[in-house]
């Protein structure tokens, strides 16, 4: 276990959608603030921008960076976290869409690394992992049934 550097996971679920319907809900902050920022969603995932993101269950405006946006396939972004490895303090996140059944579903995989081999790093990195399995199933309740899953969940 001395060899490991930095602690990451993944998770992933499948959205009867096609894929730029599912990256959209993701990219588009007006739909993110419906079914999973709950304090709201600023700014579109575009390259290079800051965008901000609140939750009721986490008060206060989280800064997001965009590293990286190809639709319909890959966002990348980075964020401040307690524990993360490394001197600047973020982890990457890396949302994935995938095409599956011709384009009738899409396969969704969040990746996200860069917490501390450590047990608040774990600590955090287990909550993040928790929450990004929530943003799955809030998110295919949301692109397949218009239902915001997260609604009186937190608050």
């Amino acid at each position: 276990m001395s060899d490991l550097k930095e602690l990451s996971f993944t998770v992933s679920g499948r959205v009867a959608r096609p894929c730029a319907e599912v990256y959209e809900a993701v990219a588009d902050p007006a739909q993110l603030s419906r079914y999973f920022t709950t304090g709201g969603a600023r700014g579109r995932l575009t390259p290079g921008s800051e965008v901000t993101w609140d939750f009721h269950d986490f008060p206060g405006a989280f800064p997001v960076q965009v590293l990286k946006a190809a639709p319909p396939r890959t966002i990348v972004i980075q964020w401040g976290g307690e524990a993360a490895a490394g001197e600047a303090g973020v982890t990457t996140t890396t949302f994935e869409f995938e095409p599956i059944d011709d384009d009738t579903r899409t396969l969704v995989t969040i990746t996200e690394s860069a917490w501390r081999p450590s047990e608040e790093g774990a600590k955090n990195a287990f909550g993040n992992c928790e929450g990004w399995t929530g943003m799955l199933a809030a998110l295919k309740m949301w692109v397949e049934h218009g239902i915001n899953l997260r609604d009186g969940f937190y608050k």
